[in-house]
C-alpha cells in the first residue's frame, strides 16, 4: 500500500525555497541515492525497482518487483509463490508482485550513501546556479567591494553580488590602493570552470581594453543607444588609452558626445581609471583617415599604404611633430597601430624613423 509521506515532500519544499533548488531535480537525487541503497542492502536489479515520488498527494513508496515461480533461478528477480501471498494473497506464478520497502529498512550505510548524493546534488545544482549568474556577467563591468587585501601579493578579495572573487595585483593599475569596504568597479574578462569542488571562477582585471569601453557606454547615452559606436580600443592600462569611435547619423559628434559638456563625460571616467590619459579619435573605414585620427595629437601630412596588401603604411608628419607621433619610449605609435591593425612606420618630412 502506498502511505502518505508529508514530512519527506515538505523537506524537499524547504530545500526548493531555501537554496533555490529545483524540487525535481531533488528529487530525482534523490532517487538516484534510493536505488544504490536499494541495490546495496536488498540485491536486486536496478529495473526491478519501483520509486513513486507524488508531490502533490505525498506519496513516497518504495518497492522490489519480482515474478512468482515455482523455483528460484535468479534471487534477484524471482520469488517462490509461498513467500509472494505474504504481500499478495493472489499471487500465482507468472506474476509480477511489488515488495513494499520501508525507508529505514535501508539501513545507516544506505542513509549516508543517500546523505551524500542528495548533499553532492545540492553543491551541483548551486554551482550550476552560480556559474549561471558569472555568464551574466562576463564581459560586463560589475561594482565589488573589497573584503581583503592581501599584504604579501597585493590580491584583493571582492563580494560580487553573493560570490567572491579574486583580483590579482597583475590586474590592477598602479595607482590602485584599496582598503577594506571599498566600492570598486572591475571588468569581468571571462568565466573559468574547472573539475573541482570550488566551481566556477571569474577572472577580473581593472587593466583590460573592455573596462575603458563598458565605462564609456556607461557615462555616454549615445552610446548606449547605439548612436555612437566604439569601434576600437588600445589601451596601455594606468597610462594611455586610445579610443576609435563612429556615429553614422551626421548630426552627431561622436566625440564630442564622449568628451561631454566641458569635458564632464570623459573626466569621470580618468577619474575612476587613476588619471589615465584617453585620446578619442574618429573612426573611418579609409585607411588613411583612420590611421591620421589615430596618430593624434600629431599633425599627419600624409599615409602611404603598401601596395602589397600587407596592411603596412609610411606615415610623413612635420618635422616638429615627429616625437609626438611616436610618444614617449614609441607609446603613441604603438597604440595607433593596435587601434587600426596597421603596422605604421613614421618619417619626419624629409627623414625616415621606423616604428
Amino acid at each position: 500500500m502506498k502511505k502518505a509521506n508529508a514530512e519527506f515532500f515538505e523537506a524537499i519544499r524547504m530545500l526548493e525555497k531555501e537554496k533555490g533548488i529545483p524540487g525535481d531535480y531533488l528529487m530525482e537525487k534523490i532517487q538516484a541515492a534510493i536505488i544504490i541503497a536499494v541495490k546495496r542492502d536488498f540485491s536486486c536489479k536496478e529495473e526491478n525497482i519501483l520509486i513513486v515520488m507524488e508531490p502533490e498527494t505525498n506519496v513516497f513508496y518504495v518497492a522490489i518487483r519480482k515474478t512468482v515461480v515455482d523455483e528460484v533461478l535468479d534471487p534477484e528477480a524471482e520469488i517462490l509463490r509461498e513467500q509472494a501471498v505474504k504481500y499478495k494473497k493472489s499471487a500465482k506464478v507468472g506474476d509480477v508482485i511489488e515488495i513494499p520497502l520501508e525507508t529505514k529498512q535501508f539501513g545507516r550505510i544506505a542513509a549516508q550513501i543517500a546523505k551524500h548524493v542528495i548533499r553532492q546534488g545540492i553543491r551541483e545544482a548551486e554551482r550550476g546556479q552560480q556559474l549561471q549568474e558569472f555568464q551574466r556577467k562576463n564581459q560586463e563591468l560589475v561594482t565589488a567591494i573589497v573584503t581583503r587585501v592581501d599584504p604579501n601579493t597585493g590580491a584583493a578579495t571582492l563580494e560580487i553580488g553573493h560570490s567572491m572573487a579574486v583580483l590579482p595585483r597583475t590586474e590592477q593599475l598602479e595607482t590602485d590602493r584599496f582598503r577594506d569596504g571599498d566600492r570598486i568597479k572591475v571588468f569581468v574578462v571571462d568565466v573559468k570552470v574547472k573539475e573541482d569542488d570550488r566551481g566556477p571562477r571569474m577572472m577580473l582585471s581593472r587593466t583590460h581594453p573592455g573596462m575603458v569601453k563598458r565605462l564609456f557606454e556607461m557615462e555616454v547615452p549615445e552610446i548606449y543607444n547605439g548612436t555612437v559606436e566604439i569601434k576600437a580600443v588600445s589601451r596601455e592600462a594606468g597610462s594611455r588609452t586610445k579610443l576609435a569611435v563612429y556615429s553614422a547619423d551626421e548630426n552627431v559628434d561622436p566625440i564630442g558626445a564622449c568628451i561631454g559638456p566641458h569635458g564632464s563625460r570623459v573626466a569621470g571616467i580618468v577619474d575612476e581609471l587613476g588619471g589615465e590619459k584617453i585620446d578619442i579619435v574618429r573612426y573611418s573605414d579609409q585607411p588613411e583617415e583612420f590611421i591620421s585620427a589615430a596618430l593624434s595629437p600629431a599633425k599627419v601630412i600624409a599615409v602611404e599604404v603598401a601596395a602589397d596588401g600587407s596592411k603596412a603604411c609610411q606615415v610623413t608628419v612635420p618635422e616638429n611633430q615627429l616625437s609626438l607621433a611616436i610618444g614617449n619610449k614609441g607609446q603613441n605609435v604603438r597604440l595607433a597601430a593596435r587601434l587600426t591593425g596597421w603596422k605604421i612606420d613614421i618619417h619626419a618630412d624629409g627623414a625616415v624613423q621606423a616604428d
